[in-house]
């Protein structure tokens, strides 16, 4: 009796065990980039709660392509992701307004946004979609002139200009610029080459292709810049309320303590990134509010009055994001 007793008890720690839940995380980006970091916190501070709950990340786009994410997400064949949102501007044209130039002015801004009845409506489309956010986070971008510093609208006649999203393509062509697309990756070769007189682009990017040795002025993310993406920590709400209450908690906590450094570690990009340039010997400049003004009044002409037309709900949505100060 005593043998079956200690067998049974054993079968039924196994069997505990065997039940541990796995989640699924997928990302495009290599481990050495802060949004893995973001991922990497989470599964690392879940696992030390000890609730019976691993987080197992696929970076590098091993998984699903980068642009291939939101969907399986939303139909719970992928348990979790980082994913600049607007990548699923096709599926909810809504998203579109996570990337809009002048939207958000600083990181700052960016954090009062998270924290606000516009993104409460995201997250409410979202929610249709069988999806919610963990971890809120932006990452922001600047621009580099191959011969000048560029700072405002009057900077942008004539020159061809690569711009990372279609909304800042409507933006720069309404500011008298030429467009050329091109994936960041190519900008190096397009500057080199006299493609590209111009780019916008991400703080990050700017300095992992090494921008600095193609151009003479760099205007990072500072109190003032255009370019914010959304870039949240997502997951399926199926899988979220399929957790046991510890287990739910403990995902809590550790998202809100990685939101915190996701923050942090943001701005440390822009300010990283200024410096490589300033010590390649890149001219440094600054936007102004003045400035910054300039481009949101031409963004309303633009990119604004597009998304609003191509999309229902569109002006009370953009409303709201205006609306934070």
């Amino acid at each position: 009796m005593k043998l079956t007793l200690t067998a049974a008890l054993a079968a039924l720690a196994l069997g505990g065990a065997a039940h541990a839940t796995e989640l699924r995380l997928s990302h495009q980006w290599s481990t050495a980039d802060v949004r893995h970091k973001v991922a990497q916190m989470v599964a690392d501070d879940v696992a030390a709660a000890n609730v019976d709950l691993e987080i197992k990340i696929f970076p590098s786009k091993s998984l699903f392509k980068p642009r291939e994410q939101y969907k399986p997400l939303s139909r719970g064949q992928l348990d979790m992701t980082v994913l600049p949102l607007s990548y699923a501007g096709g599926q909810q044209p809504a998203y579109n307004l996570t990337l809009m130039p002048g939207l958000v002015k600083n990181h700052d801004h960016a954090a009062r946004l998270n924290d606000s009845p516009f993104m409460e409506e995201i997250e409410k489309i979202m929610e249709r979609d069988d999806v919610m956010v963990l971890v809120h986070g932006y990452l922001a971008g600047g621009f580099a002139g191959k011969d000048k510093c560029i700072t405002s609208p009057d900077d942008m006649p004539g020159l061809q200009t690569r711009a990372a999203g279609k909304a800042f393509e409507q933006m720069l062509a309404g500011a008298g610029a030429s467009i050329a697309s091109m994936a960041s990756s190519e900008i190096y070769n397009a500057m080199q080459t006299g493609v590209l007189d111009a780019a916008n682009t991400s703080s990050s990017s700017f300095v992992s292709y090494r921008i600095y040795e193609q151009v003479k002025c760099y205007t990072p993310a500072g109190e003032y810049a255009l370019w914010f993406m959304y870039q949240p920590l997502l997951m399926n709400k199926r899988a979220f309320d399929d957790l046991n209450e510890a287990q739910q908690t403990a995902l809590m906590d550790a998202s809100a303590k990685a939101q915190a450094y996701y923050l942090e570690e943001a701005k440390k990009q822009d300010a990283a990134s200024a410096k490589v340039f300033a010590d390649n010997g890149v001219e440094i400049a600054q936007m102004t509010k003045e400035e910054f003004d300039a481009w949101r009044e031409l963004a309303k002409e633009t990119s604004y009055k597009a998304f609003v037309e191509e999309v229902k709900g569109g002006q009370a949505l953009l409303d709201l994001a205006l609306s934070v100060e």
